[in-house]
């Protein structure tokens, strides 16, 4: 964070100081949540959670180097005691941002924002220093956090914003006005909650609401192949930049195919030139998230030749994303197990089906949550694809959802030999280990909630405990 004395903070937020003999002391450290990650000169936000209550850990982060805590009371060491630590956590990322000369880039959907922001991060880091969020620390507590690691060095800030309702949006773009707003997708995570796509639609549209007009350097990058995003043109004065495999797409895919080991290569077209892509990531569906990467680097001033060639270097920042492991055995682990909804569940066994060309392949699938009246449906319709797109085996994890997608798996065809339902995850790691041959390619996908990572991860060191045996 840049460097604010106690003072200063306190103002901003509306605090008032406590145990603070100096108040021109200032923090030059990160601001932090969590009392492990405290260096010397850091403010600790006090948060109280379900189980933890941050104020107890006051005197520990103090210890630890913190300068002061961000608290709701008192806690008998220095400290700034404000109504509400949330809200004032981010009244502070607005203060910092707003002193910043830095570019705001932000961006939302229903799929792939981790993904995507992952690629912009990189390759805008090439043209000057990036600060973007860890993981999917999107929402009102994650994202002012992000906002205020940014330093001034910063030359572009990278903030995934995430939504589980109307008004979600609005109220983080207030925190940290973007001037490049991208929307990726409109599809159906969270459909539970939103009640249709078109009240989802509703909250994803409010990032392009917030950018500056056209005239200021607004510009909302926009998806032409997505019919509910690609109308979010009428809902902003910003430039509008549209991206997709569509020919009226500002930013486009031309001759996309996907090499024998399951990885995107395409010709990338801006308006300023083409130049050929092959993504070192797996799966058809990073096409789409790449292009909206370019399109965003394009409209901050890098070249089709520079944007291709970061986009061929970029890795995965984030764990558990198509995260592609090669024992030594030769069997392939993919732990795509960070979360799950039925746009990206297509998209991984698309990838599944892609990398096991000649090989068998193992989808090990469990419950894609916040579906509301719609889970029935696409939990049957993901076990159906499995068998269509001819997996060799699909294993159901859990309880009632895993069981829809084996009986979609079932009545499309697979009757019992191709599908199998398991309760849990252990029984799926005891199902493999007995099973997998050298050569098999395994897809682990489920919603977090589920914890399935835990049987990618027991997979991957099956193979190294065979290994070291040997």
């Amino acid at each position: 964070m840049i460097a604010l004395s106690l003072a200063e903070i306190a103002a901003v937020v509306g605090g008032q100081t406590h145990d603070i003999p100096d108040p021109s002391v200032q923090v030059t450290g990160p601001v932090v949540r969590d009392s492990r990650e405290v260096v010397p000169g850091s403010l600790f936000a006090a948060f109280v959670g379900e189980r933890v209550d941050g104020h107890d850990y006051a005197r520990q982060v103090v210890e630890a180097g913190a300068v002061a805590v961000l608290a709701a009371r008192p806690v008998g060491v220095p400290a700034i005691v404000v109504d509400d630590v949330q809200t004032a956590l981010g009244a502070l990322a607005r203060h910092v941002v707003g002193r910043l000369g830095t570019t705001l880039v932000a961006l939302t959907g229903s799929a792939g924002k981790t993904s995507t922001k992952d690629l912009i991060a990189q390759v805008l880091g090439r043209k000057a220093p990036t600060v973007f969020t860890p993981g999917s620390l999107n929402n009102e507590i994650g994202l002012p956090l992000t906002a205020l690691s940014a330093t001034e060095e910063t030359r572009f800030l990278v903030l995934e914003m995430g939504a589980r309702g109307i008004g979600h949006i609005r109220y983080l773009t207030g925190l940290t006005p973007p001037r490049i707003g991208l929307v990726l997708n409109v599809g159906s995570a969270h459909i539970g909650e939103f009640g249709g796509r078109e009240q989802i639609a509703q909250a994803k549209g409010e990032l392009v609401e917030a950018l500056p007009p056209a005239s200021e350097g607004g510009a909302a990058i926009l998806n032409a192949d997505d019919p509910l995003v690609k109308a979010m043109a009428s809902r902003t004065q910003a430039k509008v930049v549209l991206f997709g495999e569509s020919a009226e797409a500002d930013v486009r895919a031309e001759n996309v195919r996907l090499t024998d080991s399951g990885q995107p290569s395409f010709r990338l077209h801006t308006p300023s030139g083409a130049s050929d892509v092959t993504m070192r990531l797996y799966g058809e569906h990073h096409v789409s998230n790449a292009l909206a990467a370019a399109a965003v680097a394009h409209e901050l001033g890098m070249s089709a030749e520079e944007i291709a060639l970061a986009l061929s270097e970029a890795g995965s920042l984030s764990r558990w994303r198509m995260e592609v492991t090669e024992r030594p055995d030769g069997v392939t682990i993919v732990n795509d197990a960070y979360n799950a909804n039925p746009e990206s569940m297509r998209a991984a066994l698309r990838a599944l089906a892609a990398m096991g060309k000649g090989r068998r392949t193992w989808a090990v699938l469990g419950k894609m949550a916040e579906l509301g009246d719609e889970a029935l449906a696409e939990h049957d319709a993901v076990g159906r694809l499995a068998v269509r797109l001819n997996v060799s085996k699909l294993v159901a994890v859990g309880g009632i959802e895993a069981s829809w997608l084996q009986l979609g798996a079932y009545n499309e065809g697979s009757w019992g030999e191709e599908s199998v339902h398991v309760s849990d995850a252990q029984a799926a790691v005891d199902l493999l280990r007995s099973e997998l041959r050298p050569g098999d390619v395994v897809l682990v996908k489920a919603s977090r909630s589920v914890g399935l990572e835990s049987v990618a991860q027991a997979l991957v060191e099956a193979g190294e405990g065979e290994v070291a045996a040997r």
